[in-house]
């Protein structure tokens, strides 16, 4: 028997969470809960470990929707549904960061977020493979000098002085090198504790950086190869220090 999808409804109005838990649950998904603020989402989330997020932006309590999805990803992989009365383009950008599978402005019809569900419900089964547990074929080998990644069923030799940074996608990680780009089957969390610290360093959820391969630093973002690199505030001041150092 087939599980089924089990999604999160947080939203402020609770008639209407009311009414899209009926329509889901007619539609054969499971709600594992309605809540009105983004704090008790997060609980929420460790608690049930729901497949999808519907997520209103305008929250009740002191974080917002945007700020609920950008806390949970630190932690989860979870497909978000934005849901929100304001369509305006600087809600639009700041959603556009956490990477939402779909963001549906209010009032909507029954049927887009039907749709919205399904294509998500969709992309998660294709990308399934992805999110299974990581298997020897899928870790790196760490030298002291080089890497070796699986790349066209080979396990390749990369030198760490070639690799510029690398880029978080959701469950795997692109690591971006002078030559070419490797893909690896790997969160970028457990990517980084099993790289050399000499010459590696976490700047932003999404990016390692190779600290010897910095071009610029600049207030809020470094570059490296052309590409600018955004550093978080909470990590930036732990960059500096190892800059200082080498």
């Amino acid at each position: 028997m087939e599980l089924k999808t089990k999604i999160l409804i947080v939203e402020d109005e609770m008639i209407i969470a009311a009414n899209i838990s009926l329509q889901l649950i007619t539609l054969g998904y499971e709600v594992t809960g309605l809540v009105t603020r983004g704090e008790e989402a997060l609980i929420h989330i460790e608690q049930q470990q729901p497949d999808i997020l519907l997520l209103d932006i305008n929250l009740k309590g002191n974080i917002d929707g945007i700020e609920t999805a950008q806390i949970m990803q630190k932690t989860h992989n979870i497909p978000i549904i934005y849901l929100t009365g304001n369509a305006d383009e600087a809600h639009f950008n700041r959603a556009k960061t956490t990477n939402p599978f779909a963001f549906i402005s209010k009032p909507f019809k029954k049927l887009d977020l039907e749709r919205a569900i399904e294509l998500t419900v969709n992309r998660i089964k294709s990308k399934s493979h992805i999110n299974k547990p990581l298997t020897e074929k899928s870790i790196p080998f760490i030298l002291s000098d080089s890497i070796f990644v699986r790349h066209s069923e080979k396990m390749v030799r990369v030198d760490i002085k070639d690799i510029l940074y690398i880029e978080a996608e959701r469950n795997y990680c692109r690591i971006y090198s002078k030559i070419k780009e490797y893909l690896l089957v790997m969160t970028l969390k457990d990517l980084v504790e099993k790289l050399p610290q000499q010459h590696f360093i976490r700047v932003h959820r999404s990016f390692i950086i190779n600290l010897s391969q910095i071009d610029e630093v600049a207030t809020s973002h470094i570059v490296i190869a052309k590409k600018a690199i955004p550093v978080s505030k909470s990590l930036k001041e732990e960059l500096l220090n190892r800059l200082h150092t080498i």
